[in-house]
Order: structure tokens, then C-alpha cells, then sequence
């Protein structure tokens, strides 16, 4: 070879090596890497048959990940669907020792490349799984180039075996030239570097799932009653997410994500509660509408006692002054008039009781009767109080559920402190709306959503699904402190209401309910007693 074709022959190499480490650098599936860099060591070598091993976590074996033979058809590993049954190689003896004893557990112990001519030939090595290999194939093993895969932090993370370079003019098994040597070294090198960066993107991404997952455990751990919504609401929303890429007429007929878009509303259905972090959890788990740290209803509980007891005294002080004077007529009357007040002090008190739990809606009735309760007055350390305090006034004749306003308005907050957080994070190009997303699901279609008042046009998709699933998985949650899960069939028909009054999107919901979305769900996750039959013609209006 002259000069200019040595100049010629290295260009292209030079060439060649950069499409090789343009393809590494774009490819995601490992297998395919795997088989990028065999392949191109087979196209500088045109060797017949390949290896390649990957060094285990612990460094203290090495797994076969792709085995080839040209000549045999033989094929494992890698694409080729077979899975490699050899067991993986020991990089140390019992005592801790490097293992030297093969090419390439020394290349993978020393870093160092190793060229053997002949192994029939070499002495230093143990050739004998080669040697048995022919014996029982009738191959024969010659040239043997053994190849550490280097990163770029020196780290060995696997090794490269090639078998029998092939003069590609005559078809006889040739020596690996140091040519040869020195451009597989360098394939390596780029192949060490993707599948390190590879590994590297793979263990980030799982870091950040698991992070993701340790908030939701947070939550979880804060209030026994949410963890479990964190969880369930990504399971929804992908669900309806799939669904509505299977639609082939509609609006959203053109609806499709790609894998990444995908990824990106699981991510942001997994957070979109997170800024409950910061919510006090007498206010996510106010069970009762006079529960803070514990339920103060047990206050009312010992006033009506007090009632009952000073109402007893002086029944038994009057008792005593009637008998003295001779009037037992009195005495009976008396304890007629004892007893009417015992009766409605016990009638009170389970009117209290029942009010202390959240409903649906309460009556403007109901609430003056509690007013009149809190009028009474009772005795405490000689001091005469009124029997309930304004603010137990105010808890007591809540209409709807168990918080007051202010307390409504912090649970209301965790959508701006979920935005907050979320939009502090220095998201990759594919993860970039994922405040949106999580932080759209509590928006409605009329304006009168929260925190920001968006319209139906302002919103994504991918917050409108996500609003149908946080409604769902809340309606039909049995682990509420306030609340049971509501039979199926009652949850739909309010999610049904909801679509009517514009709080979520009418062909989303539609959707959820004809593809079955709302069913597939209820059989994975809700209790017998929760199931029945939905109308979904009534449902859907």
C-alpha cells in the first residue's frame, strides 16, 4: 500500500468510525449497541466469530451478552432472540485473586489487549473452552484478539473476544494485524463510552422515578389518605391516555404522543399532588368538621355531661327541699322535668355528633339548630361560658364536607405550591410541561377552576385527562378519612354532572366511559361492595 492509498485508507476509516460513534450515540436499545459495535469489529477484521462480554455491577463477573459464528450460522445473544445459556465468567478466585487465567478475564482484570496467533499454540492461557468448542464442532480455533471496552474514565465495562480474522481475497484464517488492533481498540473505546453513557442516562432516569416515588411516599407517610391517590392517578390517566390514541374519529382522532410524551404525562401524573408536602396535615386529614390534632367533638361530649351532672344536682337539692316540706306531688314533678332534660341533652348531643361528620350538604335548618345548641351555657372553673365557641359554631354548620373555608383554601394552595416546585426544576427538553400538566388537573373548562382560572381552549389535553382521573380516583377512594368510596355507579353519575356544568371535557369523558377506561380501573382496584352496574346512556346524557 503507497502512501496516498494509506491516506485514502485512513480517511475512510476515520470516516467510518465517526458514522459508528454518530450511530452509538443515537441508539437507546443496549441489544442494538451491542450489535452496532460487533458488527463494525466483524467489517474491520472480518473476523468469523464474536463475543462480547459485559462486566456485572459488582465487578465481579463477566456475562456473555452476544455470541456469533459466520461459518457455524451460529447466533446468540443480542437481537437474536436466543438467550446465552453459558453461565457468566469469575473475574477472582475463592481468595479474592484476579482471575488470569482466559484472554479475556486477563483483559478485563489489566485493561490490556491481548493478540494471540495460534491458540493452539500460545502458552500462558487457558484455551481449554475453545479447544473442547472444536472438538464438539469440528471448529477450529486460530487467531484470537481479545479487546478491553475502556470509557472515558478508564473504567473496563466489558471485553471483546474476536475468533479466526479472514483474508477477505483467499478465505484463510490470518493473524490480527496491529492495524487491525488498533482500529477494534478504538471501536471499543467509542462503544465503552455509549453503552456507559447509556447506562448512565438509565440509572439517572431511575434515580429520578424513584425520587418521584419517595415524594409520594412522603405524602404518604404525612397522611395515610393521599399515598395511595399518587399512586393510582398516573395508572388512570395512562390508561385514558391510550384510549384516546386508539380513537379513530372525534376530535381527538389525531390525538398521538411519542414515547417520550408518553413518559413525560406519566411523570407529571405521579407529581401532581406533590406540593402536599406542604399542606398541615390537621387540614389533609380533617376527618370530622371539629377534628384538628384530635376530634374536639369529645369536648362537647364532657360539656353535655356537665349539663346532665349539674342538672342532677340540682334535681337532688330541690328533691331534698320538697321532701322536707312534705310535697311529694313536687318531688315527682320534679323528676318528670329531670328526665325531659337528660332526654334532650342525649338528643343533643347525638344531633351534635352526627353534625360533627362531613355530608353532602347541610340544612339551613339543621345549621340554626346548632346555633341554638351553641346559646347554651355551662360552667367551668365557676366561670359561666356559652356552651360552643364561635369558632365550633363555624366548623359545626359547615354546609358541605368537614372544612372551612380558609382550611378549603389551604387544601387549594398545594396546586400553586405543585407549580411552584415544578417549575424551579431544570427540566430535559422532554420533560419541559410537566408543571402544566400537573398542575392543570384542578382547571375547569367554565374558567371557575383554580389557581389560574384557565378556559377549555387554554388547557392541554394532557390536563384534561389527567382532571378526569383525579376526579375519579377521589370519588371512588375508600381510604379518605372524611368519606367512603362511593359505589361505581354514584361516582360516574357525578362525574356526569360534572361534564354537564363544564368542569371536565364532554368527548374526554365520553371516552372514558364507551372504551371502558373507568371499568378497566374499578376491577383492578375497587372492593366487591363498590362494584355495580353503570348506566352509561344516563352517564353520558
Amino acid at each position: 500500500m503507497d502512501y496516498k492509498e494509506k491516506i485514502k485508507f485512513l480517511e475512510e476509516r476515520i470516516k467510518k468510525l465517526n458514522e459508528i460513534g454518530l450511530s452509538l450515540s443515537k441508539e437507546d436499545d443496549t441489544n442494538v449497541i451491542f450489535e452496532l459495535i460487533m458488527e463494525e469489529a466483524k467489517n474491520i477484521t472480518n473476523a468469523d466469530g464474536r463475543t462480547l462480554y459485559m462486566i456485572s455491577d459488582d465487578s465481579k463477573t463477566m456475562k456473555f451478552e452476544i455470541m456469533r459464528t459466520d461459518s457455524m450460522n451460529f447466533s446468540q445473544g443480542g437481537t437474536s432472540g436466543v438467550e446465552i445459556s453459558i453461565p457468566p465468567m469469575q473475574l477472582s478466585d475463592e481468595e479474592g485473586n484476579p482471575n488470569h487465567s482466559t484472554i479475556v478475564t486477563y483483559s478485563a482484570n489489566t485493561g490490556k489487549t491481548v493478540n494471540v496467533k495460534d491458540a493452539y499454540k500460545e502458552k500462558g492461557f487457558d484455551f481449554t473452552g475453545a479447544k473442547t468448542f472444536d472438538k464438539n464442532t469440528g471448529y477450529r480455533t486460530t487467531s484470537v484478539l481479545s479487546v478491553p471496552l475502556k470509557n472515558h474514565e478508564n473504567d473496563i465495562v466489558g471485553v471483546m473476544q474476536l475468533i479466526n480474522a479472514t483474508d477477505k481475497q483467499s478465505g484463510k484464517v490470518v493473524a490480527f494485524s496491529d492495524d487491525m488492533q488498533e482500529q477494534v481498540e478504538s471501536l471499543a473505546s467509542q462503544g465503552a463510552v455509549a453503552l456507559t453513557n447509556k447506562r448512565l442516562v438509565k440509572e439517572l432516569k431511575t434515580l429520578f422515578e424513584s425520587f418521584i416515588q419517595l415524594i409520594a411516599t412522603a405524602i404518604d407517610r404525612k397522611s395515610e389518605y393521599t399515598g395511595g391517590h399518587c399512586e393510582r392517578v398516573p395508572e388512570i390517566t395512562m390508561m385514558l391516555a391510550e384510549a384516546v390514541e386508539g380513537m379513530t374519529e372525534g376530535s381527538y382522532k389525531d390525538f398521538v404522543m411519542t414515547e417520550d410524551e408518553r413518559y413525560e404525562l406519566y411523570i407529571a401524573a405521579w407529581l401532581h399532588d406533590c406540593g402536599k408536602v406542604a399542606t398541615p396535615v390537621h387540614v389533609v386529614d380533617k376527618a370530622t368538621k371539629l377534628e384538628t390534632i384530635y376530634d374536639r367533638v369529645e369536648n362537647v361530649q364532657t360539656r353535655f355531661e356537665i349539663l346532665k351532672r349539674d342538672a342532677e344536682i340540682e334535681f337532688l337539692n330541690t328533691k331534698i327541699e320538697l321532701l322536707e316540706s312534705g310535697n311529694e306531688e313536687g318531688v315527682k314533678d320534679a323528676e318528670a322535668k329531670l328526665n325531659l332534660q337528660l332526654a334532650q341533652f342525649s338528643d343533643e348531643l347525638a344531633f351534635v355528633e352526627k353534625s360533627n361528620v362531613g355530608g353532602e350538604f347541610m340544612q339551613e335548618e339543621d345549621q340554626n339548630r346548632i346555633r341554638q345548641i351553641g346559646e347554651y351555657e355551662w360552667n367551668y372553673k365557676g366561670e359561666t361560658k356559652p356552651f360552643l365557641s364561635e369558632l365550633e359554631v363555624r366548623n359545626l354548620t359547615i354546609a358541605k364536607g368537614t372544612l372551612l373555608p380558609e382550611e378549603r383554601e389551604i387544601i387549594n394552595d398545594h396546586i400553586v405550591i405543585t407549580i411552584d416546585m415544578l417549575e424551579k426544576l431544570p427540566y430535559p427538553k422532554n420533560l419541559r410541561n410537566v408543571p402544566e400538566f400537573a398542575g392543570g388537573h384542578h382547571e375547569t373548562l367554565d374558567g371557575k377552576g383554580y389557581p389560574k382560572g384557565l378556559t377549555g381552549d387554554q388547557m392541554s389535553v394532557q390536563a384534561k385527562m389527567m382532571a378526569i382521573a383525579d376526579i375519579y380516583e377521589a370519588l371512588t377512594a375508600s381510604d379518605r378519612p372524611y368519606k367512603d368510596g362511593k359505589k361505581l355507579s354514584h361516582a360516574m353519575r357525578i362525574l356526569g354532572f360534572m361534564k354537564n356544568d363544564y368542569h371536565i371535557d364532554e368527548e374526554l369523558f365520553e371516552i372514558f366511559v364507551k372504551e371502558g377506561v373507568y371499568k378497566k380501573y374499578a376491577e383492578k382496584y375497587l372492593p366487591e361492595n363498590q362494584m355495580d352496574e353503570v348506566d352509561e346512556a344516563a352517564v353520558l346524557g
